[in-house]
């Protein structure tokens, strides 16, 4: 099977007994699903990976992160992370996992890390990757918020848009936010405000290309955990 075909198999099967585990998990004990969809399309190349998966694990193991997630309020967060790509590529890096404490961050960061890219060489379908995050909140758990973060350095040039997966998938319930990566597509910004963006109090962080990503994702996550809004939308 290989390394990665091995890897892939134990994640779909953590995945399974995520399902299975998440009907229990009630919103009275879950304030917060945090499902981080992550671009690995072909404008991604392997260094600017590199960085944003590395970015996102040491946004999550940050002192500040760690103390949103476990001490600021009752409760805990659920994180999960997908790949997506092409119309029909998209993959679960890390299933529905409790942070409830700090080796359950610990591992989710090292999971994070020594996963292998799931894809390189495909176009950017937005539209799909929101419709794989909805399916993935409906077999997650039943949290008091969910919140579906996507990051991204370009608009979407395969597949249906955002606006039409907005009227056939079902979003009831779910925030969308954006983090819009910069150096690729000037429309990016825009695209990810004014096409991505939903929800109340939804918003749209921006990183000056994949080397600003840690610090622009660490934002986004104290937002997001906090449930608040920081100055304009937007910035």
């Amino acid at each position: 099977m290989g390394e990665h075909g091995e890897h892939r198999a134990l994640v779909r099967a953590l995945a399974l007994l995520a399902t299975l585990w998440a009907g229990a998990a009630g919103a009275a004990e879950c304030r917060l699903a945090l499902l981080l969809a992550l671009d690995v399309s072909s404008s991604v190349d392997a260094e600017e990976h590199a960085l944003q998966r590395e970015g996102l694990a040491a946004a999550l193991a940050a002192p500040e992160i760690r103390r949103a997630i476990l001490g600021e309020a009752p409760g805990h967060v659920v994180l999960a992370v997908y790949e997506w790509s092409g119309r029909n590529q998209q993959d679960v890096v890390l299933p529905w996992t409790v942070l409830d404490g700090d080796a359950a961050i610990d591992r989710a960061a090292a999971a994070l890390r020594g996963a292998p890219r799931a894809f390189s060489r495909f176009p950017t379908a937005v539209g799909y990757a929101l419709g794989f995050g909805v399916g993935m909140f409906r077999r997650g758990p039943d949290c008091a918020r969910r919140v579906l973060d996507v990051s991204g350095d370009g608009i979407g040039n395969d597949g249906f848009e955002p606006v039409h997966a907005y009227r056939h998938f079902d979003f009831s319930g779910v925030t969308v936010n954006g983090l819009a990566v910069g150096g690729h597509d000037p429309q990016v910004r825009d695209y990810y405000m004014f096409e991505l963006r939903r929800g109340p109090g939804a918003f749209v962080e921006y990183a000056e290309g994949y080397a600003d990503f840690r610090r622009a994702m660490e934002r986004k996550l104290l937002r997001e955990i906090r449930g608040m809004v920081i100055g304009r939308a937007g910035d």
